[in-house]
């Protein structure tokens, strides 16, 4: 998950999801503060599993209010204009992918036995087929969105524009899907998971995220000269590509 500034056309109901998204962010950095305090001063598994607890029900918080900001605006969720430039660079279907969630946090999660090893490899397997399932669904209503908007006649165009309004529907529901395997994906590593690794677990994710958003601003806070450098690397590698371009011309002249 992330954080993002708010576009100039967002609608109402990204507004407030947007809203409610950065209450959820001050709480969440609230409370891996408070797992990684619980670790590093060995606290009891009883009361870390209370910790624990509560940081999944965190979890599923965001969840709920994703469902509700999808059944007004699924684009602001899809498009991921809520979190920030690096976070949106890795989003699948409006959120993070479980497999890769997984596989970043096997090598975090040592000593690992060896039917926790099996179960975690076997939820990274089951997530990666619906996953693939999904993208390809989702591949097909593009393909279909496309084919119905470019083929319309035009003297009938407001039937097609109909027929593809009934077809973007079906975002949420791909958005709905998504979300039931993340949020899945989550309960399933807690229960395969002892509680102090599920207190890492969920640390590791919360640290992740918090660093891709740090990356974010560094990256928005470049000096100008390093984006001047940046500038005209790519204006000396386009007329490279240029000079290449017209010496294989002649060569072949």
């Amino acid at each position: 998950m992330g954080g993002g500034a708010a576009g100039p056309n967002i609608s109402s109901g990204g507004a407030m999801f947007d809203m409610e998204y950065s209450r959820w962010l001050d709480d969440d950095q609230r409370q891996i503060s408070e797992l990684r305090t619980a670790l590093q001063s060995h606290l009891g598994d009883v009361e870390l599993r209370i910790i624990v607890d509560d940081y999944i029900a965190h979890y599923d918080d965001i969840f709920r209010l994703r469902g509700i900001a999808a059944k007004s605006d699924v684009f602001h969720l899809i498009t991921g204009v809520w979190v920030t430039p690096a976070e949106r660079c890795f989003l699948w279907i409006g959120g993070f992918r479980p497999s890769d969630l997984i596989k970043m946090l096997i090598a975090k999660l040592d000593p690992l036995t060896q039917q926790q090893v099996v179960g975690i490899y076997s939820l990274q397997q089951s997530s990666q087929q619906a996953e693939e399932a999904l993208s390809q669904g989702l591949e097909q209503l593009q393909q279909s969105l496309i084919e119905t908007i470019a083929t319309g006649p035009a003297n009938d165009g407001m039937h097609h524009m109909a027929i593809a309004l009934a077809k973007l529907a079906n975002l949420e529901v791909f958005l709905h899907q998504a979300d039931n395997l993340r949020q899945q994906t989550l309960h399933q590593l807690y229960r395969i998971l002892t509680i102090r690794q599920a207190a890492r677990c969920f640390m590791v994710i919360g640290e992740y995220y918090g660093r891709l958003r740090a990356l974010s601003s560094l990256w928005a806070s470049r000096p100008r000269e390093t984006m001047m450098a940046d500038d005209n690397s790519c204006q000396t590698t386009n007329e490279l590509q240029m000079i290449q371009q017209s010496q294989y011309h002649f060569s072949n002249m």
